[in-house]
């Protein structure tokens, strides 16, 4: 069965009947899907849908399966009062991929709050990806306080970067090849199976679909001020394109010597690409600050810069997980260190609790048992799924987790050892 075939949750249906609201898994066009589209984008303080919004986002999201929450007495009865919608992408985990319910647009009327309509629309998700056999559910949120309650992690911390390229002066590496300007069109056609190649490299990152790439070089038919975007590639000295950047600039109308760079965009799939778009950021001329947002913790460009006080650095939460399945998500990754350990895991959900044992071999590799009474491990993790989320991917480290009393272990070194990945994960994107 395909994702956006599969029914609405039977036990989030019968809970929201109870309340005369009405879960309903709604049609990826026409009216159905004007309807939840117009009532997303006001849940999230935007503007009326246009006809070519319509259009346009019933081409890109033929795929994604939409739920909406209808109150059959309200004078739009054909109009959600909740919405949510989910698609299965590839997340790279440390050392390999697994699938995940990819959850977004949640949303809950003002009229409609405290009516249990985001807890039916969430636990619905989350029970369908699970019948469904997806072992991982993930999102990116704008309230963070929501989702603990489900299960999720802020698993990736991403850096805000923003350089004041007056103040600081390049001093990384000259990369051999060379930068170009090139069309979004162009642009467009070639950042897919660029940043596929870059995908693997990186924990955290899910694979975007089309229309995030239309999103960011504008090319899509509802694109907002498309002429604005400027969009940039670099080739290596073997004619090969390894870099892509996309931005946008603003003047400064009161001094135009001191523009700003908004970069939407910059995809790199070795470090010679990175430094190239890098320093022909820091060196545009006009510019006062240049301004990067889901950028790695570990940024090499604050490295290639004269003066480091030059940058301000923003940490924030970015990408939640949530582990369904716990024998499928900790075999689909790799470890830092062999070891074994016996996992007490606690879920309210009933979605991923009980007691399992990580074995995990010389290569990094790791097996997964359910573990008896009577099991035995050198170390014992004691956790919620939560915690045990947070560490899926490698960048929380079981240390912190303990010392926040988030878990208990036996010896949380050893945990952060097991668990522990570096280069650190990161989410490139919102979705």
């Amino acid at each position: 069965m395909a994702h956006n075939d599969i029914a609405v949750d039977p036990a989030s249906a019968a809970r929201l009947a109870e309340a005369g609201l009405e879960l309903r898994r709604m049609a990826n066009d026409g009216s159905e899907l004007v309807a939840w589209h117009g009532a997303q984008a006001r849940g999230f303080l935007e503007t009326e849908r246009t006809a070519v919004q319509d259009a346009a986002v019933a081409e890109r999201w033929r795929g994604r399966r939409l739920i909406g929450v209808l109150d059959p007495t309200g004078p739009q009865p054909d109009w959600p009062v909740g919405t949510v919608s989910s698609w299965v992408a590839a997340l790279s985990l440390p050392g390999g991929t697994a699938p995940a319910w990819a959850i977004s647009s949640v949303t809950v009327a003002p009229t409609h709050h405290r009516r249990g309509i985001a807890r039916a629309l969430l636990e619905g998700e989350l029970r369908a990806a699970a019948s469904a056999g997806v072992p991982i559910a993930s999102l990116t949120v704008t309230e963070s306080p929501l989702y603990g309650r489900y299960g999720f992690a802020p698993a990736v911390s991403v850096a805000t970067l923003s350089i004041d390229v007056k103040r600081a002066s390049w001093t990384g590496p000259v990369a051999p090849g060379r930068v170009d300007f090139v069309t979004r069109e162009q642009w467009r056609r070639e950042a897919p199976a660029l940043a596929d190649r870059v995908f693997a490299q990186r924990p955290g990152e899910l694979t975007a679909s089309d229309g995030h790439w239309d999103h960011i070089a504008g090319t899509a038919a509802d694109a907002d001020r498309p002429e604005r975007i400027r969009t940039v590639r670099y080739r290596d000295v073997h004619d090969e394109v390894q870099g892509l950047l996309a931005y946008t600039v603003t003047e400064n109308t009161e001094d135009y010597t001191r523009s700003r760079v908004d970069v939407r965009a910059l995809v790199a799939a070795d470090d010679a690409a990175s430094a190239a778009l890098w320093r022909f950021l820091v060196e545009l001329d006009l510019v006062q600050t240049v301004v990067a947002t889901e950028q790695s913790i570990d940024e090499p460009v604050l490295w290639m810069i004269s003066d480091r006080r030059a940058a301000t650095v923003t940490l924030h939460d970015h990408h939640y997980v949530r582990i369904l399945d716990v024998t499928a998500a900790l075999q689909a990754r790799r470890y830092r260190r062999p070891g074994r350990l016996l996992l007490q895991i606690t879920d309210t959900l009933g979605l991923a609790g009980g007691a399992f044992v990580l074995t995990v071999d010389d290569d990094g590799s790791a097996s997964v048992a359910p573990a008896s009474a009577r099991a035995t491990a050198p170390v014992t993790l004691t956790a919620d799924v939560v915690a045990l989320s947070a560490l899926l991917l490698g960048q929380v480290s079981a240390r912190t987790l303990a010392a926040a009393g988030r878990l208990s272990a036996t010896d949380a070194g050893a945990v952060a050892d097991v668990f522990g990945w570096d280069p650190p994960a990161r989410l490139s994107y919102w979705y």
